[in-house]
């Protein structure tokens, strides 16, 4: 699959016209689609090595161990970047938020994106935990009596919470439907973020997300937003974008929303 065109913000420390090279385990969007969405609204080059490269798992799975690197990651994804090597999500974003523009240039600003981006990665592993709150080794089967305790506690007060801290940073910004932004008055990587969450948990909580998002007018407006940009919106209806399914962090098993 041959690379995306090259973003004219990019700032990548590879030669010239050489992607990006994202790690990430093929088959499921994961915490992988937070790089990707930044990746591609930017329009920058990448390859999604363990999916699209052949012998990519092998390489992936590689520098996991330690091969050819002294900084190994504890797991995916990771992001190469020339002789730089990056982990976690909110890591990967920071370093590429300038270099894609879209993070806000002052230190101050670039720090409370990166301060917002690592509340969404605390939602998004409460959200795995919904369905794995015993041990992440066991199946979802192993632990249905404890998943459903732990999902009703989700529905009803952790969801809620963060998604009106969400919606008062937004109000805070000077946000309104039609500029509905988290930090600035930009897009950012963490409003890309945020409608990844969004959608993620509209497959896995349909009913719960229908009802909370009525009113959390800002954040509704931003995910809806986000999916109508021009590169997103390309990207969404294309073979990159891998579906959710019962194998990633959002999984939607019936039982668990009301």
């Amino acid at each position: 699959m041959p690379a995306r065109t090259p973003a004219k913000a990019s700032k990548s420390r590879n030669p010239p016209g050489k992607p990006y090279e994202l790690f990430y385990w093929p088959g499921i969007p994961g915490r992988g689609e937070y790089v990707r969405l930044a990746l591609e609204e930017a329009g920058a080059p990448y390859i999604d090595v363990a999916r699209e490269r052949p012998g990519g798992m092998d390489e992936m799975v590689a520098l996991l161990e330690g091969e050819g690197t002294k900084r190994p990651s504890f797991a995916p994804p990771f992001l190469r970047d020339g002789r730089v090597l990056i982990g976690q999500v909110a890591a990967i974003l920071f370093y590429l938020g300038p270099r894609l523009r879209l993070a806000p240039k002052s230190e101050a600003g670039a720090l409370w994106t990166h301060q917002v981006q690592l509340t969404i990665t605390d939602f998004v592993a409460e959200a795995h935990d919904v369905h794995h709150p015993v041990g992440v080794g066991l199946y979802y089967e192993d632990q249905k009596k404890e998943a459903a305790r732990r999902a009703a506690e989700f529905r009803t007060a952790r969801i809620p919470k963060f998604l009106d801290w969400f919606e008062a940073v937004m109000d805070m910004n000077g946000a309104t439907r039609r500029t509905p932004h988290l930090v600035g008055k930009s897009l950012t990587y963490a409003d890309l973020s945020l409608f990844h969450t969004v959608d993620g948990l509209t497959y896995a909580f349909p009913k719960t997300m229908g009802r909370l998002m009525r009113s959390r007018p800002l954040v509704a407006a931003l995910h809806a937003s986000v999916r109508k940009r021009p590169n997103i919106k390309a990207y969404l209806k294309s073979d990159r974008r891998q579906p959710f399914n019962e194998h990633g962090i959002f999984r939607h098993y019936k039982e668990l929303d009301r």
